[in-house]
């Protein structure tokens, strides 16, 4: 265990979303010593954006070049070479990082990287050929998970590799509805191609005859698919059973929204919103092919979390359908998934691996 005491921490980032807003706020009270966070405006996906109230946060500006692939930061340059101790996001299109990882090197500091083990187009694309230039050239490694973190120790077994659960909630914040759960079935995510919301407002009107009256689709994010979802919904006529509520962040309102459903879906891959449902003890329909983020390790089918035919909404809404049908069932087990959620993807289970991947080595 390295005595971090009084040593710089600066994280850099693309963006600090509200849903970072606890493990950010944990992580400086926890963090002996000074600690800034350094983030632009908003993410790659621009409807990511920095929540302004997280605490020890210092606005940089972002530079989105070529349809927003790729991003030049500045207003960070003197912060970041002087830390103590940087971490970085582990993307390569990220200019800056890969000049600072370089600058860090010659002065023989080293760089802590964050984020995914593997490019989202596989481990033996080009593309992760050249995330592990980048995974060489830093320091110690901060995965999402504990799956990612094995695997890649097993694929550089000589790099320090830690993770820290990507997680939403406090321990004491997951919980279970006090009344009895409603029928609706919720999407929590940004709207987004990758996202595939569409095939989740087909899928449901698909089934609608055979729905309970008191079965809604509540639909909460917002992004660039939200206009042609909009269309969509008044074109079948659905307006007064699908709810497109935008974004909505605040916990409050999310626990009374999941309080109401009987499932979450993810109609496209897996996010961090798989983490938020279980936390509230609510299982999640899943698009079973696709390029799921690592949150995906969390899934455990027939007890958390059911799958459908990826891109088939006939499959989708028998899976809506066959949830609801089962309620009685998976009411029983909202106890035991909200606490093995608990147990492993808490913003303290978050921190603590976070903490460990500065202390140790």
């Amino acid at each position: 265990m390295v005595n971090n005491k009084n040593k710089s921490l600066v994280i850099l980032q693309t963006a600090a979303p509200d849903y970072r807003k606890k493990f950010f706020t944990l992580l400086s009270k926890k963090y002996d010593g000074d600690f800034k966070l350094l983030a632009g405006k908003n993410y790659l996906s621009s409807s990511v954006k920095t929540d302004d109230t997280i605490p020890n946060l210092y606005h940089i500006k972002n530079h989105f070049f070529f349809d927003r692939r790729i991003l030049f930061q500045t207003g960070m340059w003197r912060r970041t070479l002087s830390a103590d101790i940087l971490i970085v996001e582990l993307n390569p299109r990220i200019i800056t990082n890969w000049i600072i990882i370089i600058l860090r090197l010659c002065l023989l500091k080293r760089t802590i990287l964050w984020g995914h083990a593997w490019s989202v187009h596989g481990k033996n694309s080009i593309h992760d050929s050249i995330r592990n230039l980048m995974r060489n050239l830093g320091g110690k490694i901060i995965c999402y998970t504990k799956t990612q973190a094995t695997e890649l120790k097993e694929y550089m077994p000589k790099k320090k590799i830690f993770y820290a659960p990507n997680s939403v909630y406090y321990k004491d914040e997951m919980v279970l509805p006090e009344a009895d759960v409603g029928n609706n079935i919720i999407y929590v995510g940004r709207l987004t191609k990758p996202k595939k919301p569409e095939i989740a407002i087909r899928a449901f009107h698909s089934i609608l005859d055979n729905l309970p009256e008191d079965s809604n689709l509540i639909i909460v994010g917002d992004g660039e698919e939200r206009k042609n979802l909009e269309i969509i919904i008044e074109d079948l006529e659905l307006g007064d059973r699908v709810h497109l509520l935008g974004h909505i962040g605040e916990y409050s309102k999310l626990q009374e929204l999941y309080s109401t459903a009987i499932a979450s879906i993810s109609p496209g891959y897996v996010g961090l919103s798989i983490t938020q449902s279980f936390g509230f003890g609510v299982p999640m329909i899943v698009s079973r092919n696709e390029k799921h983020s690592p949150e995906i390790e969390c899934v455990i089918e027939n007890e958390n979390a059911i799958f459908f035919d990826t891109d088939n909404k006939e499959d989708f809404g028998k899976k809506m359908l066959q949830i609801i049908d089962n309620g009685y069932e998976w009411k029983k087990k909202r106890k035991e998934i909200r606490e093995f959620c608990r147990d492993n993807y808490s913003v303290e289970s978050m921190v603590s691996g976070y903490l460990e991947g500065i202390n140790n080595g």
